[in-house]
């Protein structure tokens, strides 16, 4: 009797999936799979955000010279790990054209050493890529990243994440930038000296400077002049409009999904999202179910949803991809990985979006924004502008910072015994 039942049920889920109504919507699927992935092809899918260079900080010591990156999804502890989205096999398959490494490290080397673990991050992705020549090329520059798409290479870009990394010093900013850096989140999940982040707009939170102090304004006018993307992630509105304000470049959100389909103060409200659009700033939206649905759950469809209202609310201008894969351990079902992006390209284009709005949030619109910073750049050079070199008022500093500092000058130090 039981295994009568079995049978019918077989045949009847058989019947389900081979019926002609399933065989034309896999056909449908294969047909927006198959434009999607020739829209990759011609322009270059730029995500921006990925933690790879944290994984390889945390399973492998940044040793990198003898790590084979190709296929992680059976070497531990990689394989097992819920966070462990990336690999060069995958990256081909999810036809990724540029990719922005984070140099991240966290709050808690705030006032301590922040920057040197920084630049080991930095160091760390600089090796990565002069390990696998084949597959990467490091670049600085818009044009940098279509050479090296037209190469078949992936143009690795680096963003720190956290102001906390510059340890409040605009030197430090400066020589970030000239080992490669090309943008900075201005905030992580602390408050800098001189900026709040997204945790003070929370219920119950309490801001700590109100947005951007008056140096914290200044630190956005020294990235204008060198050409660094201020990335909004992670810091509170107030912040986000000061920055907004004060940027004569436009801004990004490497990282942010919309506020008005999840209330996760990570994401970006209808109003910033407008003054994103008079910026002509990206939005680069991330796949982390917590900031998709606000739940542990995700779909495809979803991550789809938030790129639907950004579009109606700022345009389509003004949207880009910033999946966050490797420094999250949930991801939505159809999003499993680097290897699946196409599955978003095909869902908008089953929704009726146009090939040409899907090339620009592949990369023309991130590729529009980092032009537009690096025409502010030369201005500012053509007009004599010079490095902004006022160091922070020790007044702003906390005092769980002075333990760690001598002072900026022989006077504020301690007289040599």
């Amino acid at each position: 009797m039981i295994l009568n039942f079995i049978l019918v049920l077989l045949v009847t889920v058989e019947q389900i999936l081979s019926s002609p109504a399933r065989r034309v919507e896999r056909v449908a699927i294969e047909t927006y799979l198959n434009k999607a992935r020739a829209v990759l092809d011609r322009v270059p899918l730029i995500d921006g955000h990925n933690d790879f260079a944290m994984s390889l900080r945390d399973y492998a010591r940044n040793q990198v010279g003898d790590l084979d990156i190709n296929d992680l999804t059976a070497l531990e502890p990689w394989a097992s790990s819920p966070s462990s989205h990336t690999d060069i096999n995958r990256l081909r398959q999810g036809k990724i054209g540029a990719q922005f490494w984070s140099a991240y490290v966290g709050c808690t080397t705030q006032y301590k050493d922040a920057v040197s673990k920084t630049w080991e991050q930095i160091d760390v992705i600089h090796r990565m890529v002069e390990a696998n020549p084949t597959t990467f090329e490091f670049v600085t520059s818009a044009q940098g990243i279509e050479d090296a798409f037209a190469q078949g290479k992936i143009g690795s870009l680096i963003g720190v994440e956290g102001g906390h990394s510059i340890d409040s010093s605009l030197a430090v900013l400066r020589m970030m930038y000239d080992m490669g850096v090309r943008y900075m989140t201005m905030t992580h999940s602390c408050a800098t000296p001189w900026a709040d982040n997204s945790q003070v707009d929370n219920p119950g939170g309490v801001a700590v400077h109100d947005g951007l102090t008056p140096f914290g304004k200044t630190v956005v006018a020294e990235m204008n002049r060198l050409g660094m993307l201020l990335d909004l992630s992670h810091v509170s509105r107030k912040t986000m409009r000061d920055a907004l304000e004060t940027s004569t470049a436009p801004v990004i959100f490497s990282h942010s999904s919309a506020y008005a389909l999840c209330n996760n103060t990570r994401n970006v409200p209808d109003d910033i999202l407008q003054l994103v659009a008079l910026n002509g700033g990206i939005v680069m939206v991330n796949f982390f179910p917590s900031f998709v649905t606000c739940s542990s759950t995700a779909t495809v469809q979803d991550v789809a949803n938030h790129m639907d209202h950004i579009r109606n609310v700022a345009g389509v201008d003004h949207i880009g991809i910033g999946a966050d894969y490797n420094g999250i351990t949930e991801v939505p079902v159809g999003l499993k990985d680097v290897s699946e992006y196409p599955n978003l390209f095909a869902e908008l284009l089953a929704r009726g979006w146009a090939e040409t709005d899907l090339e620009k949030i592949a990369g023309l619109n991130l590729l529009r924004v980092l032009r537009g910073a690096e025409s502010v750049r030369d201005q500012m050079a053509v007009t004599g502008v010079k490095p902004f070199d006022e160091w922070i008022p020790q007044a702003d500093l906390p005092a769980e910072s002075l333990p760690c500092s001598t002072g900026q000058t022989k006077n504020e130090q301690s007289s040599p015994q």
